[in-house]
């Protein structure tokens, strides 16, 4: 009963904090403020009211449009509040009622925030990486893994896309997606971060060969679209295959060791 009530706080916490990284996500950088004035139509700046900012139940009730103009809103409002609900409650799942969860949470929750701007704009915020290492070495600490070897992993990890972005000056994969793995590296060790980033690389590149035969498959009017040369967030797959690890426990170097 403990568990089932506080799995369901987590979800709608989570779902809040989703609908505040949607907002953050249009007016980062903009110089335009999340705390201050209420949120409008980005179309017939009518301001919005309550009713109009339920997580996940105002697209649901407002059947995906604005209720003053009636202009589709954006699918990443419901998706954005989703994933962060579903984070919420699967960090708690692993974390429990614990210290660990509320740091956990706040990692997710930048990791989200990342995502979602790096698919918007293809870049990764400094300042979000700076945070999200400083987050992941806190969780390392609450944690008590605290050590030379645990500090080493997120080094570890980082340097090889960092070397391709140093080697590319930044053409083939941009500086930020190596900052971002120094993190999942500090919060998941170096052996489960080293499934989380072979995944991560098996997933981005299946989905960019899928994406360029798709683009030029027959039946399209136009071959023009996504090719080989196009740029693909990297960091969606980063977060992905972490997740995959955290929440899930994939390890694919025992799963290997247990085939021989």
């Amino acid at each position: 009963m403990f568990d089932a009530y506080f799995s369901i706080i987590a979800f709608l916490f989570g779902a809040i904090i989703g609908s505040f990284l949607n907002a953050l996500s249009f007016r980062f950088n903009t110089g335009l403020s999340v705390l201050r004035g209420r949120s409008k139509c980005m179309r017939c700046g009518h301001t919005l009211s309550s009713f109009d900012l339920i997580p996940l139940l105002s697209y649901a009730m407002l059947r995906g449009k604005c209720r003053y103009c009636g202009t589709k809103i954006s699918i990443q409002y419901p998706l954005v509040e989703l994933a962060g609900a579903l984070l919420s409650l699967g960090v708690f799942s692993v974390e429990g009622a614990t210290l660990h969860f509320l740091v956990a949470f706040a990692f997710w929750m930048l990791v989200l925030f990342i995502v979602v701007y790096d698919i918007r704009h293809t870049v990764i915020p400094t300042q979000c990486s700076i945070l999200l290492g400083i987050t992941s070495i806190l969780y390392i600490c609450v944690s008590g893994h605290l050590s030379l070897y645990a500090l080493l992993a997120g080094p570890i990890l980082a340097a090889p896309l960092l070397l391709i972005s140093l080697l590319s000056r930044g053409t083939w994969m941009g500086w930020g997606d190596g900052w971002f793995e120094l993190s999942f590296g500090w919060l998941l060790g170096l052996l489960p971060g080293c499934t989380a980033l072979m995944l991560s690389i098996w997933s981005g590149a299946a989905a960019g060969i899928a994406l360029v035969l798709y683009s030029q498959a027959p039946g399209k009017k136009t071959k023009e679209g996504f090719t080989m040369k196009s740029e693909l967030p990297f960091a969606p797959f980063l977060a992905l295959g972490a997740a995959a690890v955290y929440f899930f426990h994939v390890d694919l170097f025992s799963s290997l060791a247990a085939l021989w």
